[in-house]
Formats: C-alpha cells, sequence, structure tokens
C-alpha cells in the first residue's frame, strides 16, 4: 500500500509485504501537509487537477467535491524474493469530517497477495487523522505464509548468492498514535505483538547454516517510541516540504517476546518543485539493530523500496545506511514518469561501510499513472537494477 509498510524489522513476512506493497498508506508512506495547507474545496495546483468524479453543485461557479474515493488495484507481481503472482488491493480515502479542513485524507483499505511459489497473505491497515491533524492513529494486521530463500547475514553473504529455501508462517499486529506538538513535530508509542513459525522447504542443498528457531513458533512482542517532523505539501504526491522521522522499537522478554534486542530507524525525505509537472524528491535511511536479534530483526535492504533493484532480505545486517534521488515528471492524459538513482549498504559494524565490496548502488525509472486525480494518487511502476540483479515492482503511490 503505498508505503503499507509498518516500517518495523521484526518479522520478515512483515517486512517482504512491506517491499511489496510499498509503504502507502501507512508508515513513512502517509503523513500530514503542513497546517492549513491541505482542503479537500481548495483548488488544485496544475499537476494535480480535481478528481473527474467530484460532481458539481447547485452553486454557480462553485464544485462540491466527493468526501471519499476508492482506490482499486489488481497489482501483478514478479519477485526474486517470491514469485510471481498478484497483489489485489483496496483502499477508501475519505475525510472524518467534513468540517474539518486541515487533516489530511484518512485511509482504510485491504490488501492479498498470491504467488507460484504457494506463497499466500492477506493484511488489513488504516490511517486516521482525527481532530484538525491533531491526533493521528495507525494500525496493521497482517497474517500469511510466505516462501523466500535466506542468503546469510552480512554484505559478504549476500554477494555471494548461497542460499537455503525457508517457509514463514505468522501473524503481527501493530499500532501507532501519534500527537501534534508544535512545530509539525508528532510523537507517540507505537506497539507490535506476533507470532512466527520458520521451517526449511528444501534440504536438497543446504550451503547457509540453518537458523536456529527452525521449527519453533517464536512470539514477539515490542513497545516503541516514534517522532515525526512532517511538512509535505500533500501525503500522496509531495511537490515540496519534507517528512524527518525516527522510530524506536523494543523487544523484551519481560513482554512476552522470546527475544530481546532493540531496533532503530531514521528517514529523511525532501521535496522541490522544479515546475507545476517536475518535481525532485531525496531519501535517506538509516538503520541500526542491538541486542540478540534472530535474523529477520536485523536491518534487511531492499524492503520499505530502500533500494529497489534488489531482492528483500538478500542483503541484512545489523546496521543499514540509504541514500536515493528520484525525479518526476507528470505528462498529459494522467500518465508520468520517473527515473531514480541511489546507493547503501550493510554492515557488521558501522567501519565496515568504507568498504566498496559492502556498498549496494541502484539505478531506475518507471511509469506513473494518476488512479485519483483528487487527491494525486499514482499507480506506480517501476524497473531496477542492482548490483546483481534487477527488479520488477508495482504500487499504489511514491516509492518515498
Amino acid at each position: 500500500m503505498g508505503h503499507i509498510g509498518i516500517g518495523v524489522a521484526a518479522i520478515t513476512a512483515v517486512l517482504l509485504m512491506t517491499s511489496l506493497l510499498h509503504g502507502q498508506f501507512a508508515g513513512y508512506g502517509i503523513g500530514a501537509p503542513e497546517p492549513n495547507s491541505y482542503s479537500q474545496e481548495t483548488p488544485q495546483s496544475p499537476g494535480s487537477p480535481s478528481d473527474d468524479s467530484a460532481p458539481a453543485s447547485a452553486g454557480k461557479g462553485s464544485q462540491k467535491v466527493s468526501r471519499g474515493s476508492f482506490v482499486l488495484a489488481p497489482l501483478p507481481i514478479s519477485s526474486p524474493a517470491l514469485g510471481s503472482g498478484i497483489i489485489p488491493i483496496g483502499a477508501y480515502i475519505f475525510s472524518l469530517s467534513s468540517r474539518d479542513k486541515i487533516s489530511p485524507p484518512s485511509v482504510i483499505g485491504a490488501a492479498g497477495l498470491i504467488t507460484d511459489n504457494d506463497t499466500r497473505a492477506f493484511a488489513v491497515f488504516d490511517q486516521l487523522f482525527l481532530k484538525r491533524d491533531t491526533y493521528r492513529f495507525t494500525g496493521a494486521f497482517f497474517q500469511g505464509n510466505l516462501n523466500y530463500n535466506l542468503y546469510g547475514t552480512g554484505a559478504v553473504a549476500g554477494n555471494e548468492g548461497l542460499k537455503i529455501p525457508l517457509s514463514q508462517e505468522g501473524s503481527i499486529f501493530f499500532l501507532e498514535a501519534l500527537r501534534q506538538l508544535k512545530w509539525n513535530v508528532y510523537v507517540g508509542p507505537r506497539v507490535l505483538t506476533g507470532h512466527s513459525l520458520i521451517t526449511l522447504r528444501s534440504d536438497d542443498t543446504l550451503s547457509v547454516p540453518v537458523p536456529p528457531d527452525t521449527g519453533l513458533r517464536t512470539k514477539l512482542v515490542s513497545l516503541g517510541l516514534s517522532i515525526k517532523r512532517d511538512t509535505r505539501s500533500n501525503q500522496f504526491y509531495p511537490q515540496s516540504g519534507s517528512l524527518l522521522g525516527f522510530t524506536s522499537d523494543f523487544f523484551s522478554k519481560t513482554l512476552g517476546s522470546k527475544y530481546s534486542f532493540q531496533s532503530y530507524r531514521a528517514t529523511v525525505n525532501k521535496y522541490w518543485s522544479l515546475s507545476p509537472k517536475q518535481v525532485l524528491a531525496y531519501n535517506a535511511f538509516l538503520c541500526a539493530t542491538g541486542g540478540q536479534p534472530p535474523f529477520y530483526g536485523n536491518c534487511m535492504y531492499g524492503t520499505n523500496n530502500e533500494l529497489r533493484g534488489y531482492e528483500a532480505g538478500r542483503y541484512l545486517d545489523r546496521y543499514m545506511i540509504a541514500t536515493q534521488l528520484e525525479y518526476r515528471l507528470g505528462l498529459p492524459k494522467r500518465f508520468g514518469v520517473a527515473a531514480f538513482g541511489g546507493i547503501g549498504g550493510v554492515a557488521h559494524e558501522p567501519i565496515e561501510f568504507l568498504r566498496s565490496s559492502n556498498l549496494l548502488p541502484a539505478v531506475g525509472g518507471g511509469l506513473r499513472f494518476m488512479l485519483s486525480k483528487q487527491h494525486h494518487l499514482n499507480l506506480r511502476v517501476d524497473i531496477a537494477a542492482g548490483k546483481n540483479e534487477y527488479t520488477f515492482s508495482m504500487g499504489v503511490g511514491e516509492a518515498f
């Protein structure tokens, strides 16, 4: 979902689903613009015209914009991690109060996942904006069975390409509640709870050590904190402003979790309007893990669209950095194009980022089609090339 990204590296299932659905309707994918900058009755800029479906009002020279709109997208998937198949997505974008001209539109929705390697999953999600954007609530529930490959930990393991096939069944519930303070800053708690069962799909060629928790049902529980500063002009297609975010999740045995570890993530997104139809977008991402996490609790490259061009989970370790730049151009008839490039890496210690073998570049481009002119919500199709592979992805909403 433009991001159904929960933004947590707790369970591989959630992370892989996050990378597939591109974090569009949760986590960093949805956020508020500057106060007083968003109104569904405000005329749209030339780059984002009002929705064609908005009915005209009885008054002369005025239009009444629909309070809500549906987005339906059966997205094909061809993933080196999960195989080929389809991701049906349905969402409803709406305003909780017709009198509230400050809050961005709220979103509720659901998504499924079916691929030819017997991966099956579904997720439901919501993000609600209340009382003139004073409160933000994000929730998601995921359940499914994902079949993927484990390459081992570290950049060396990812470069070698040796892997074992795993199957991971599980479910997870996530909730985050934020309150606006001052200067467009939002602070609040987050909680995650779920279970996971990992099994080997085949033991013919075990070129990577089997994870120690294979065959055991694992429960993970965390409490955390989220801090964000959001000045984006539009949460679906920002043309100016920025989004700064920091999250921390603390998994502890005292909470009932099998493992005790910590996960920290920081995101910086910045947007510049070059013209009414040209946008330059920048993204930087940092991840760090402490304690004794399971392998799927580490930082994973290729999830949350950091970066496109890599199989989700092929590169994972204690630390991760990624930075990318994207040029977006609107074309006639609701179409658009984008070109992007970036670099990053994973490491067991921060000093290892200085090694050229740890760096993972990516470059690519894609096509856009505006599903909702009222909200400037795009269908995104991207092809990206990484260090040793390429990926094809589709999503509802921008990558960041």
